[in-house]
């Protein structure tokens, strides 16, 4: 027996492409552990993929966004849809305990053999966070799952980049939550494409959505207005609305072709991100172990060589290119 247990490659390629449960959760562990089977995997996978529909779940913490997608989970399986959730939890390393406290709504879930849910700790992940979710992303869609949730606190850059390979982006707000509207106010947070106000019975709400419409309104230039929506995921008010919303979308992007365009954009910008993520550790390491490369910085901490040349040495060094004379741009 392997080390990855019964599996060889083969045999878990065709037990995540007839959708085995215990296949997909060896396939998304492996890819936590940046394990090189799981590469392999995805590799065989790849052509696939495509069929999935990945819409990103994001907002600031303690909005209910698990509670949310709990009650869109509910409402697709109603139509007879397969589902896959990825939750990405910054708070604990230990993805099991993930599931926990505010997921319990999704436990509700656990026993549907059409629904996969899978929560990743944001620490540990030696190929950055971004490249394991879009690796999990790829093992559900060639599982064959109609529609993918990822869920991730709106915070840090790696959150950005998670759920910018979502198809449809949907921010979950809720009364109270000033600091989300002052990102949006300053263009920090990307600006959604179906925005839910939360706990729609708070005082605030209408104040709330009414704040978030004005912002809107400031950009034109986009072709598809975001719409929001109030909602009560504890109840299941209006999630029917929500994802009616998220349907919506997927339409419009579909109808002008935008959809493979959004698709053929977010995978080359995860391209550029991954690669850039390993080029930089890959950079940061080999300063680390060569003496000579170490001293150049140590120059540069010291003012006795200024920042650019030292780029430019480091950069022929490690990547072997050559940065040019100090007139050209890297």
């Amino acid at each position: 027996m392997s080390r990855n247990g019964p599996w060889t490659r083969e045999a878990l390629a065709a037990g995540v492409r007839a959708g085995d449960r215990r296949a997909l959760a060896r396939a998304i562990s492996l890819v936590e552990d940046s394990d090189p089977l799981a590469g392999e995997l995805v590799r065989d996978l790849y052509p696939e993929t495509g069929g999935a529909y990945a819409v990103g779940v994001t907002g600031p913490p303690g909005v209910g966004k698990s509670t949310l997608i709990g009650s869109l989970v509910r409402h697709v399986r109603q139509r007879e849809l397969t589902v896959g959730v990825i939750s990405i939890d910054p708070s604990s390393p230990f993805s099991k305990g993930a599931l926990l406290g505010d997921r319990i709504r999704l436990s509700d879930h656990f026993l549907d053999p059409e629904v996969f849910i899978r929560s990743m700790g944001t620490r540990g992940h030696l190929g950055g966070l971004a490249e394991s979710t879009l690796q999990a992303l790829l093992v559900l869609d060639a599982g064959g799952k109609d529609i993918v949730f990822l869920e991730t606190v709106g915070a840090g850059q790696s959150e950005v980049e998670v759920i910018s390979i979502a198809d449809t982006v949907v921010l979950v707000l809720m009364p109270g939550s000033g600091d989300s509207i002052q990102a949006l106010k300053a263009g920090i947070m990307e600006i959604p494409d179906v925005i839910a106000i939360n706990k729609s019975d708070h005082p605030a709400a209408k104040t709330m959505l009414n704040e978030v419409r004005s912002i809107l309104s400031l950009d034109r230039d986009r072709s598809w207005r975001p719409p929001i929506v109030l909602t009560e995921a504890g109840r299941g008010e209006n999630v029917a609305e929500l994802w009616e919303r998220v349907e919506q979308h997927r339409a419009h992007l579909e109808e002008g072709g935008q959809l493979e365009e959004r698709r053929r954009k977010n995978l080359a910008a995860e391209v550029f991100a991954v690669a850039s993520a390993r080029a930089k550790r890959h950079l940061e390491e080999t300063v680390a172990d060569d003496p000579e490369l170490r001293r150049l910085l140590d120059e540069v901490q010291r003012r006795q060589l200024d920042p650019l040349t030292a780029v430019r040495e480091i950069m022929e060094k490690v990547f072997r290119i050559d940065a040019g004379n100090g007139s050209d741009p890297l």
